[in-house]
């Protein structure tokens, strides 16, 4: 392949990616934009005044590192109480809180895990930073001291927990459509390609690149293969706010420790990285740098998992017992289940449904007593010294560049669409399908005179509304969910 020359910040840092060596030749220079960065000891790079040839990865920087606040942030849904009533009209509304007054700020360079149990609000909270919840949400939300636009939306990568993906694409088919599609106009397809590579090896996918995605007919790569597949699709435009719910969820223990190893090392790049994460192992849990708990909406923790078991056994809650994991504690003060040991040195739970509320209401006021000064003091000095984004960040001329021409679009689209149709409408039982309707109806209907047209019209439409609806509605479908997803971050096309 040609080599692929990629600006990594801003004019600042200028990379020449040799495909085949996987040497790159950097020249870094000291950006002010880069001040807010967490640094990583591992890719720490020592000051020097001549250029450095260092094994570099596009991943490994952020070109607009985000910092990301949110303070007192509430979300109100109404449901309907049917009271026994089968009418729609004369049922009453009923507000529910789902979220209420979560703080929080985290700056480029860290890991933010949400933990939380079932319904407490993690995905809501997670959706609302990414800008896809709808209605309306109180409080404040600002990306470097900005509100969301269509400029941050272009910047945010959002994993789902749902992996929607074609199930008949390889691995590399996958990346390379989804490169030839978002990535800008002004590169080629040999260096988009390139690009793909890059992301491949990143995530270390090599040894799977020609597998098949595989669904629930046929098998094809493993869970966590899936989810860092589904990670690569959102890291081909390097975004510098990458939002992921529960990507840890249905995998084992090994799988779970390499995405997550896979998103430290993406914040290590000056991104920001927000995941929800639901019962991490302990040594998952030791690889994030801050923690928000959630108990019904109300926030019990925020700030970093360093100091989290201090701050509890300061107000009176310490670990059952020795060697017990953080989040599993965090879990059972969230669900507001408290243990005490008897003399017999046996362990029980104990405690009414109003005692576990009345350990969740000293939780949250805690909370807002000890912890939210000091957030909104750390969210203070976050506004003062935040990265601000220059005038092309907010341009209509930045969000051009992104836009494919209609004619490549409907090219790349129509070819992954035939090479994805192909196993199914060209399989052995497919064909056998076709040729013995059509065998069939063409005997009954053989040598057959003019007063019959009409029941032969009547015929070939049945067998076009089979062929076609039949199938048709699982397509359109998993179209519709694929669509929704993408039209979240900006993007029109599928």
């Amino acid at each position: 392949m040609m080599p692929l020359e990629l600006e990594i910040s801003g004019g600042a840092a200028n990379a020449l990616v040799c495909n085949g060596t996987n040497n790159i030749s950097v020249h870094v220079e000291p950006s002010a934009s880069t001040s807010n960065v967490s640094p990583c000891s591992d890719d720490q790079i020592p000051e020097q005044n001549h250029a450095t040839t260092v094994r570099f990865s596009v991943l490994r920087e952020s070109l607009r590192p985000i910092t990301l606040k949110f303070e007192e942030v509430s979300y109100t849904i109404e449901s309907q109480n049917n009271g026994g009533n089968c009418f729609p009209s004369l049922q009453s509304k009923v507000k529910r809180n789902i979220l209420n007054g979560v703080s929080g700020v985290v700056r480029p360079g860290e890991l933010l895990s949400m933990l939380g149990p079932s319904g407490s609000g993690k995905t809501t909270l997670l959706t609302a930073l990414a800008g896809r919840l709808p209605g309306n949400i109180s409080g404040s939300i600002t990306y470097n001291g900005l509100p969301f636009s269509s400029s941050i939306k272009r910047k945010t990568g959002f994993v789902t927990q749902d992996d929607i993906l074609y199930p008949h694409l390889t691995v590399l088919e996958t990346l390379k459509y989804a490169a030839l599609l978002r990535l800008p106009n002004k590169l080629t397809r040999k260096e988009k390609i390139e690009h793909v590579e890059l992301i491949i090896m990143e995530l270390r996918l090599t040894t799977c690149r020609n597998s098949m995605i595989g669904g629930t007919l046929f098998r094809g790569i493993s869970g966590g293969e899936r989810k860092r597949v589904s990670i690569g699709q959102e890291m081909l435009v390097n975004p510098s706010l990458l939002l992921l719910d529960e990507p840890t969820s249905g995998l084992d223990s090994t799988a779970a420790r390499r995405i997550v190893a896979t998103l430290r090392r993406l914040a290590c790049g000056g991104r920001t990285v927000i995941t929800t994460i639901h019962q991490p192992s302990c040594s998952l849990y030791m690889m994030f740098d801050k923690v928000i708990v959630l108990s019904e909406g109300y926030p019990i923790y925020s700030g970093s998992i360093h100091k989290v078991m201090d701050y509890f056994s300061s107000i009176g809650y310490k670990p059952w017992f020795d060697f017990m994991n953080p989040a599993d504690f965090l879990l059972d003060l969230a669900n507001g289940v408290t243990l005490e040991t008897r003399q017999d040195d046996q362990m029980e739970f104990h405690g009414s449904h109003d005692e576990h509320n009345s350990t969740k209401q000293f939780l949250i006021s805690s909370y807002k007593k000890n912890l939210l000064p000091i957030l909104k003091e750390e969210i203070q000095r976050a506004s003062q010294d935040e990265i601000r984004p220059g005038k092309s960040l907010s341009s209509r001329s930045s969000e051009s560049q992104w836009t494919n021409s209609w004619w490549l679009q409907f090219n790349v689209l129509l070819s992954r669409g035939l090479k994805e149709r192909k196993h199914e409408s060209f399989a052995r039982l497919r064909i056998f399908q076709v040729l013995s309707v059509s065998i069939i109806s063409g005997l009954l209907w053989w040598h057959s005179d003019a007063n019959y047209i009409q029941d032969q019209v009547n015929l070939l439409y049945l067998k076009l509304a089979y062929f076609s609806y039949l199938r048709g509605t699982a397509i359109f479908y998993f179209n519709f969910l694929l669509k929704k997803k993408k039209k979240g971050g900006g993007r029109s096309y599928i």
